[in-house]
This record gives C-alpha cells, structure tokens and sequence, in this order.
C-alpha cells in the first residue's frame, strides 16, 4: 500500500537504504552448460560461421541491422560495439566444443534507479531451444538481482516478434504494456512490447530456473521433463 505525505497524496513506499547499483562489468559468468565472456574479436569467425549454418536469415528480422556477408563484416561489427559500456555485449559460449553461438547484451542501464534490460539477443541455431540458451539468461538476471543488487530487469520486443514475447513470459518476466509507435525499424512501424522482472518476483523465478537447468530435469536423450511454467508454480 502507497504511503501518504504531510498533504495526506499517496507516495511510492520509502526507500530509505536505497543506494546507486554499480555499473556492470566486462565480466565472465561461468554456468554448467555455457559460458558468457565479454564480446571480442576472438568470436567473429565462430558466431560467423553460427549463424551462417541457418536455413535462411529470419532470425535477423528483428534485430536492427541486416545480415552481415562475410567474416570481416562481422568482425568489423564486433569491433564497433565490443568495448561499448552500454550495451554491454556478451558472447555465449557452449562448453561442450568452446565455440561462440550466439550474443546477447546487458543495455539501458540505469544505475541510479537499479534499472537494466536485456537486449541484442541472437542465438545462432547451435544454442536456439537448447538448456544453454536459458542458462544463458539466467546467468545475465543473476548478475543483474544477486551480485550487483538491481531492483528491476528489462525485456523489449517488436510487438510482432512472438517468439521473443513466448520467451519472455517463459522465463517468468510479466507483461507491462505496449508502446504504439515507438520506433521506426529497417523502414517499418514498430510496436514495443514491454516486460520485466522486479526484485521481489527473483527468488521464485530463480528457484524456477535452476531447478529446470538441473541435470535430473532431462531426460538422457535431452528432453526437459519438466517446464520452467510448472516448476514455478510448485
């Protein structure tokens, strides 16, 4: 329930501890299947070559800039953004064979208030549905909650972008709302849609994650046996 001020208007709840997070760090964040570094040059060439064992190129309709055509391309891309402070880009590497599949990146980050999304995500079809594509996830909103202490984790999607939306509300953020017009992409309207986790919800979701991401929750031949939704509501 909201508080009152001296003229008796309801006010946000005190915060009276309340400090400035730290900025997140260019930091490596170990799992059991994956491994997040700090994007560099050394991943060009994997996440190229990821990313080109694609069907086709629909996994770049969402994101803001077109497929690059060659290696050097991508390594130029990665040099433009990999020492950036905001966004902060993270190769994901699978542990299994040590190669870079896919990225994603900590960005809009709002120290002052303890505000922070992911964003940028592309996962290549190695890491696409797979158990390191959430831990992935689960070791950037750790970060986020347990080691710097964030009161609020971020996810924006193109309206259209379903899968981004089913992912999203798999990995326990809550809708919030939908931003009419709020960009123009490659041309095009976009719609943004609007999820988040706050620090309350964390616990429950982060008892979720790591009971999916145990090793007894899949079966030998990979299958999950029980879903992120149900170990949430246990």
């Amino acid at each position: 329930m909201s508080q009152l001020n001296q003229f008796g208007q309801p006010v946000g709840d005190a915060l009276p501890d309340w400090q400035p997070r730290p900025h997140p760090e260019r930091v490596t964040l170990e799992g059991q299947y994956c491994r997040l570094e700090p994007l560099d040059i050394q991943h060009a060439s994997a996440l190229f070559a990821a990313h080109a064992s694609a069907e086709d190129s629909r996994s770049w309709t969402w994101l803001p800039r077109e497929p690059e055509q060659s290696e050097e391309e991508y390594a130029r891309w990665v040099a433009s953004v990999r020492a950036l402070g905001d966004p902060i880009h993270f190769a994901v590497i699978d542990k299994r064979s040590g190669t870079a599949v896919g990225t994603l990146a900590l960005m809009r980050i709002d120290a002052s208030n303890g505000v922070m999304e992911v964003g940028h995500v592309h996962f290549s079809p190695l890491l696409r549905q797979t158990p390191m594509s959430t831990e992935a996830q689960w070791l950037l909103m750790h970060y986020a909650f347990e080691t710097l202490g964030y009161r609020r984790y971020e996810w924006k999607c193109n309206s259209l972008n379903e899968p981004s939306r089913r992912t999203a509300q798999r990995l326990g953020f809550q809708y919030e709302g939908r931003f009419r017009q709020a960009l123009v992409v490659k041309g095009h309207n976009r719609d943004t849609d609007w999820f988040s986790i706050i620090d309350s919800e964390w616990p429950e979701i982060n008892r979720a994650l790591q009971r999916w991401l145990a090793a007894d929750n899949f079966s030998a031949d990979g299958n999950q046996k029980r879903t992120l939704q149900s170990l949430r509501e246990v």
